[in-house]
Formats: structure tokens, C-alpha cells, sequence
């Protein structure tokens, strides 16, 4: 999809108005946790995070409505998770023939977590089903339309994270194969998110203004903070219907959304290396009921600054998705006469 090639200029310049602004040192211990305050006042979580993780998104049937892991199962999932850390570390690449790249580019050797899985409600810990208006929608995205074996017949086939436009939200905030890193920055009245995926920089507004009216809609949807304690709770509406609600899963959750979708995300630091993310998708057109997914965003494993991520710059894939198309159909044409 994309490549890490360089400093982002849009990194350079959130940073460079930030410079001034460093952040305050905090006091507490893990179990009674406070957390640091910018020079403002505000509860700082500024930093560079990943949430690359090796617990499901949606939780396996044999563990049912139990959200946590027991001692022993932590134990071994960590095990396991430090074996295939070793074993990729060892790998040599010969994938001749093939158009996925070694098993070291994707980053699903995470942090481990107790969870069972990321999606925590509904209790069984999978995406509800979608509604029959959802079921009539086309269907978009490579994911999908290759596992129905449907026709790429144009360019609107594929989701806005194929053409490199955007991952939308919640879906930047979902881990997927790679570049799953974050930069949190902050000034008096705003916090920015810089995503590395698709090199997306999201400006937060927390001072009281009210939101966007409804004929302004946006890919990203138009997000509205405030804070909650020591939580940042950000709020998001007015968004189009041209985007997905997460990259890799397939049927439902990667369906597009409606235009009626909103979102809450929450974001509370907890100790001193870890923020959790908890986000909240309502879309009564789209899914029977709303759902909740917790994610942990570390500080260890994260790189020390986020790259250039030159997806539409050096984009091959649509042109040679759809081309590839029109070869399958002349070659089906020629074999039938």
C-alpha cells in the first residue's frame, strides 16, 4: 500500500509550533496513577504510541462472554507471542512469486494483553450483526469484493483506504498489518493526532465550540473533545458514507458506514508507557446495536519518530486492480468464442 521514506512535513510543522510547549513531569505509581499535566493544566498524553497487539479484535467462541485471560493463559499467549517475535527475527526472505512482502513488514507481533479480545461490548465480544439495510449495501474494498470473488468494475470499488485517501475514524484507530503508530501532540485548546498509517493529522478542538452544522461532512467526520477527569473524551459526527469502519476485518465490520454514524473515543492515560483507547460506534442503519472496542496505546515497542507514509505517491495498486480486471474478462471473452 504504502512505504516509510522519510520525515513528514506535516510532522515538522504540528512540531515546530509545539516546541514551546514541553510537557510537565507527573507524579504517581502505576496502581495509584496520576497523570502528567501540560504546562496549561490539562492531562498530558503527548508522546508517540502504538497499539500493534497480537489479542483478536473480535473475541474466539471457546472463551464466550469471559473477557479476561486466567494467569496461566496470559502466560502462554505471551510465550507464544515471544516465539514468533524469535522466529521472525531469524526469518530470511524468499517469497519469490509472491505479492505480500516477509513476515517481519507486518506488525502483528505485538503487546500482549489479558483481554480475550478488543471488542468488550456486546458481551460476547463480536461486532453485531448488520442490519438489512446494511446487507443491501454494494460492497467495496479489496478484502470483500476478492472473498465474493465480485468484479473490480471501477475505481469506486475500492474503499478510501485502498485509493489511499484515509482510514477514516474509528478505522485509523484500529490496528491493522503495519504502520500502526501515533503521535499525540497538544497545545491550549487543541489536541492533534498524527497518524503514520496514510500520513493523516487529526486537529481536536477542546474548547466548547459547537460542532460543524449538518451539511458540512467530512471523511474523518468533524471531532469535538473535552475533558473528563483525566480523560480526553472526543465525540464525532457529520461524516460522509465513503468510508469503512475497519480496514482488515471482513463481513460485517468492513462495510461502509451510513451517514448517520457516530463515534466516542475516550483516551485515558493509565501509567506512565500506556494510554487506553475505548471507542464506541453507533450507526443504527449499519449495525442492530452499538459496540465498544478497548485498545492499549504503549510507548514500549513504539519507534522515536514517526515516518513519511508515501501511500498515493507511489499508489500501483487500483490501476493494477483494474486492469487486471479487464485482462480476466478479455481472456474469459476469448475462451468463450
Amino acid at each position: 500500500m504504502g512505504c516509510r521514506c522519510g520525515p513528514s512535513l506535516v510532522i515538522l510543522a504540528v512540531v515546530a509550533c509545539l516546541a514551546a510547549a514541553q510537557p510537565a513531569a507527573g507524579q504517581g505509581t502505576p496502581d495509584g496513577y496520576a497523570a502528567p499535566r501540560t504546562p496549561w493544566g490539562d492531562p498530558d498524553l503527548q508522546g508517540i504510541w502504538t497499539n500493534t497487539t497480537t489479542t483478536p479484535f473480535e473475541r474466539p467462541e471457546e472463551f464466550g462472554e469471559r473477557q479476561f485471560l486466567t494467569d496461566e493463559e496470559f502466560a502462554a499467549a505471551q510465550a507464544d507471542a515471544l516465539g514468533r517475535e524469535r522466529e521472525v527475527a531469524s526469518e530470511t526472505f524468499d517469497n519469490e512469486g509472491s505479492t505480500a512482502g516477509p513476515d517481519h513488514w507486518y506488525e502483528h507481533h505485538g503487546k500482549t494483553s489479558n483481554r480475550t479480545s478488543h471488542v468488550v461490548d456486546p458481551p460476547d465480544g463480536q461486532v453485531p450483526a448488520l442490519t438489512a439495510e446494511a446487507q443491501g449495501r454494494r460492497v467495496i474494498g479489496t478484502v470483500n469484493r476478492d472473498r465474493l470473488e465480485l468484479s473490480y468494475d471501477t475505481w469506486e470499488d475500492l474503499s478510501a483506504w485502498d485509493r489511499c485517501i484515509t482510514l477514516g475514524i474509528p478505522g485509523s484507530m484500529f490496528p491493522t498489518f503495519y504502520n500502526n503508530n501515533y503521535q499525540i501532540l497538544q497545545v491550549p485548546g487543541y489536541v492533534v493526532i498524527v497518524y503514520e498509517m496514510i500520513h493523516d493529522a487529526r486537529i481536536i478542538p477542546v474548547d466548547d465550540r459547537p460542532p460543524l452544522p449538518g451539511s458540512m461532512r467530512q471523511w474523518m467526520g468533524d471531532s469535538r473533545g473535552y475533558w473528563d477527569g483525566d480523560t480526553l473524551v472526543v465525540e464525532v459526527g457529520n461524516y460522509t458514507d465513503k468510508t469503512i469502519i475497519h480496514p482488515t476485518r471482513g463481513t460485517p465490520s468492513q462495510f461502509q458506514h451510513s451517514r448517520d454514524l457516530r463515534v466516542v473515543e475516550r483516551f485515558t492515560r493509565v501509567d506512565p508507557t500506556t494510554i487506553e483507547y475505548q471507542v464506541t460506534i453507533q450507526d443504527p442503519r449499519t449495525f442492530t446495536s452499538d459496540w465498544t472496542v478497548v485498545i492499549p496505546m504503549s510507548t514500549e515497542g513504539a519507534p522515536t519518530e514517526i515516518l513519511e507514509y508515501a501511500c498515493q505517491e507511489g499508489q500501483q495498486a487500483v490501476r493494477n486492480i483494474l486492469s487486471g480486471a479487464r485482462a480476466q474478462e478479455r481472456r474469459a471473452a476469448e475462451a468463450a468464442r
